[in-house]
């Protein structure tokens, strides 16, 4: 901007060592987000499914922690945890809730109930049951979630830049560039945080496929 050209190469090439450092940033915040979000909404859905009358009140909190703006969220954790790594990743954490708890519910559920008496009449236990055939038939929609809650989260993390430039991973460029009018850096923390989150699709893609085999085999039968 002011009279520059979109894109300064010179100031990419001087600064891969730093743009390296933001992008493995950026990564971290997004999959400590990610996987300490799968854990407590794994044990919130398998919770919901054992006891029913509760899964309505973890979706509605959920879905209300998901409303609540992240800009206000990180502002208001600054006055509580500070300057620190929990600031950035407790409104992370929460965002995931609302993407994967329904999804790793809905994947459980979606086990035909003449599936689950076919196990038991083969004499599984409810442990074996729930490892052998439960839970892999529910991969496909858990799976779902975690792509949704991952490049959701990747884009979010950019949001975390606001509170301190040590946080935000690529979101410090989209920021800074904007604050100083710098179109290099906005594009250069922008394009690579769409590049990460396509990745990371991707990757989760290849993971389903890798732990579906027999979705593989029916499709190459079709």
């Amino acid at each position: 901007m002011n009279g520059e050209p979109l894109i300064r190469w010179d100031w990419i090439g001087s600064h891969l060592g730093a743009i390296g450092d933001r992008v493995g940033q950026h990564l971290q915040l997004a999959a400590i987000a990610i996987v300490v979000g799968f854990v407590i909404s794994f044990a919130l859905a398998t919770i919901s499914i054992r006891e029913r009358r509760l899964y309505p009140v973890v979706a509605v909190s959920a879905t209300v922690a998901y409303t609540i703006p992240s800009f206000a969220m990180f502002a208001a954790l600054v006055a509580i945890t500070g300057l620190t790594t929990v600031t950035a990743e407790v409104p992370l954490v929460l965002y995931t809730f609302v993407l994967l708890v329904p999804n790793i519910v809905a994947g459980f559920d979606s086990v035909s109930p003449d599936v689950l008496d076919a196990a038991d009449g083969m004499g599984f236990s409810r442990a074996q049951r729930w490892r052998r055939v439960e839970l892999p038939l529910a991969v496909p929609l858990i799976v779902a979630g975690l792509r949704l809650a991952t490049v959701s989260t990747i884009g979010l993390v950019t949001v975390s830049a606001v509170i301190g430039n040590s946080f935000g991973g690529l979101g410090y460029y989209i920021l800074d560039g904007y604050n100083r009018q710098f179109s290099t850096e906005i594009l250069v923390g922008g394009l690579l945080s769409i590049a990460l989150a396509v990745a990371a699709d991707l990757g989760f893609v290849l993971i389903q496929r890798f732990l579906t085999p027999w979705a593989r085999a029916r499709a190459a039968v079709r």
